[in-house]
């Protein structure tokens, strides 16, 4: 079964956290909103679900929307074998979410903490996030503050770091 919002809003409400929602029309990839020319304040981004080459570790790879991530090199930089894409399968799994619908938000699902967070190291100075809450009809911006107090809310550590680019 793939998450609710309405429980996500109610979480971060929990927190004291606050957002405000852009509505739009789906967004099915990172570069959808340059084509709808939807102008929104933060950084935009670029969430990946991927997993090691034996599908036992699993990864939520935070980036700029316009970066194209070279995963050999990351992967030989993490001390990894191999790096894929993850199924929408595992994504439901883990993630609780539909493919196009995945943010660092859906850490919240996660509550085994199988799933690795990896913030760029570029993105990272910035102070206002977009992120889709389960999924793309809406994006709701996001302090980093209290972006930092949601994940120590759901366990997750993020590990900041360098992503090659192709």
């Amino acid at each position: 079964m793939l998450a609710d919002k309405t429980k996500l809003a109610a979480f971060l409400a929990h927190l004291g956290i606050s957002y405000d929602v852009i509505e739009h029309p789906a967004l099915h990839g990172s570069l959808t909103a340059d084509e709808l020319m939807i102008e929104r304040p933060g950084t935009r981004l670029k969430n990946l679900f991927l997993r090691d080459n034996e599908g036992k570790n699993h990864f939520l790879v935070i980036t700029a929307h316009d970066k194209q991530l070279d995963l050999k090199a990351l992967a030989k930089y993490q001390g990894l074998s191999r790096l894929g894409f993850a199924s929408d399968e595992r994504l439901a799994r883990f993630l609780k979410v539909a493919s196009g619908c995945v943010s660092m938000l859906a850490l919240m699902n996660d509550k085994q903490n199988n799933v690795t967070l990896w913030l760029d190291q570029d993105i990272w100075f910035g102070d206002l996030f977009h992120c889709h809450p389960f999924e793309n009809t809406q994006t709701w911006l996001l302090q980093k503050a209290d972006l930092e107090r949601f994940f120590i809310a759901t366990g997750h550590q993020p590990k900041v770091v360098f992503l090659p680019a192709k």
